[in-house]
């Protein structure tokens, strides 16, 4: 059995002289002046690097000195405090070994490489300094979600995969199939396709756990050829039973001000980075979201103050501004940005363009929904109160032609069933948020887009 290598988390949580250790890892730089030279070495396990100095009267400076940047190697040195330095400690190297050397066609080089580039490379990017970081938050920020459910006793649902119906019935599905020639009598005898979410699913389990929610993998078959889409992305939906609006905005407020504060207390390296090199302000930017009340706006009023910007020489890329309309990106930043100065509940869409699932209002014209609008993106998490009333719900489903197969979901109304709220935050798109990446195919490590599938 070989000895063991320590970890560089391990020196920089202890940070001390050691004699005669082994570190291994990959070479992110090697340089040499004649006299010394200098490796920064990088094994995965923190954002930080270790620098290893090697001098020229070593008998292997002239090897060491032939490391290329992606080597994997090991090495064998003394750890040397450096107080007076940029970093805390150096190994100052006694041996070496190179365990795997990098081939001369090697696609990343020491020249700054493009994010577009690296989207070629998908399989390397996790070995830049960006991408590093990004999948390190990513990790976290995972593990974030999970906290802060289960810390408040949410019961965690597997929704299927593979389903019969498109929730939110915009038919933009990935159908599911064995043969191509006949695939409503395919492999589970009726068009099947990739979810679009699991809500439908989870709500069913909001009726016996009280708060559950899903994390997981959602898919639309859009093509939409933008910064903010992509076909395969991850979601997270909870669902609160005996909750209405209120207690749903309750909920999104306190849990996108966890997640922020999660990932700044925990990935302050990676959050450095970011705010050096990525997106200048970003930490402010979160800070402000967690410093500030989330305020609420009605629908209603939010037309009537983008109506008045208009009047007043306000120019949006679409100046057509009207009740009933879907609002776009740029709209939402006016109200969130100039109008109110931090994150808006913006709440009571019009029914007709808003989900079938969500609770009418007495007024016969709206839903009880909600969208989270956030200074720097605009909308960031979608809800609503669910409609509890069977013979309103069914009214809607028959007028839109979707009851035939969603029998059980109207069921939930009949057996039991109760006032109840939830909502979806896409995970990659508050990733996004909180790193200040600019593209949604720079959050996932594998990006699926329309004809984009290298991977």
């Amino acid at each position: 059995m070989q000895d063991k290598a320590i970890s560089i988390r391990e020196l920089y949580a202890e940070p001390k002289e050691r004699k005669d250790i082994i570190v291994e890892g990959w070479v992110r730089n090697n340089r040499n002046s004649g006299k010394v030279g200098f490796v920064t070495l990088h094994d995965g396990t923190c954002f930080k690097n270790l620098q290893i100095v090697y001098s020229a009267d070593s008998p292997f400076f002239a090897e060491v000195a032939k490391y290329k940047m992606g080597s994997a190697v090991e090495f064998h040195g003394d750890l040397v405090l450096t107080p007076n330095m940029p970093q805390p400690f150096e190994l100052h190297l006694s041996s070496a070994k190179l365990l795997g050397d990098v081939a001369d066609d090697y696609p990343l080089q020491k020249k700054k490489t493009s994010f577009e580039f690296l989207r070629d490379e998908a399989y390397l990017r996790p070995r830049t300094n960006t991408f590093d970081a990004v999948f390190r938050v990513r990790s976290v920020l995972a593990l974030g979600v999970h906290t802060f459910f289960q810390d408040r006793g949410f019961v965690y649902v597997h929704t299927p995969e593979i389903t019969a119906n498109d929730a939110e019935g915009a038919g933009q599905t990935f159908t599911v199939i064995t043969n191509a020639k006949d695939p409503i009598n395919d492999f589970y005898g009726r068009r099947a396709s990739l979810t679009v979410s699991g809500q439908l699913h989870v709500e069913a389990f909001a009726m016996a756990f009280k708060d559950v929610y899903t994390f997981g993998p959602t898919f639309r078959a859009e093509k939409s050829n933008t910064p903010r889409h992509a076909s395969e992305f991850w979601m997270i939906e909870p669902e609160l039973a005996f909750a209405d609006l209120d207690d749903d905005m309750e909920c999104i407020e306190s849990c996108i001000k966890f997640l922020i504060r999660w990932v700044m207390e925990r990935c302050p390296d990676e959050m450095d980075f970011f705010e050096r090199w990525i997106a200048p302000g970003v930490k402010t930017k979160l800070q402000h979201v967690l410093d500030t009340p989330f305020r609420k706006m009605e629908y209603t009023e939010g037309i009537r103050i983008l109506q008045d910007a208009v009047k007043n020489g306000h120019k949006f890329d679409n100046n057509n501004i009207y009740w009933g309309m879907d609002l776009q990106s740029e709209h939402e930043r006016y109200l969130t940005e100039q109008v109110v100065k931090g994150p808006l509940f913006l709440i009571n869409y019009p029914k007709e363009i808003k989900a079938f699932y969500m609770r009418e209002n007495d007024d016969g014209k709206t839903v009880a929904a909600v969208d989270l609008l956030v200074p720097g993106e605009g909308e960031i998490v979608g809800g609503s109160q669910r409609e509890e009333r069977y013979d309103i719900l069914k009214a809607k489903m028959d007028k839109i032609g979707n009851t035939k197969g969603l029998e059980w979901y109207l069921n939930l109304r009949k057996y039991g069933g109760c006032i109840h709220s939830g909502f979806g935050i896409g995970f990659d798109r508050l990733l996004m948020y909180i790193t200040g990446i600019s593209n949604i195919r720079d959050t996932e490590p594998y990006p699926r887009t329309s004809s984009a599938l290298k991977y």
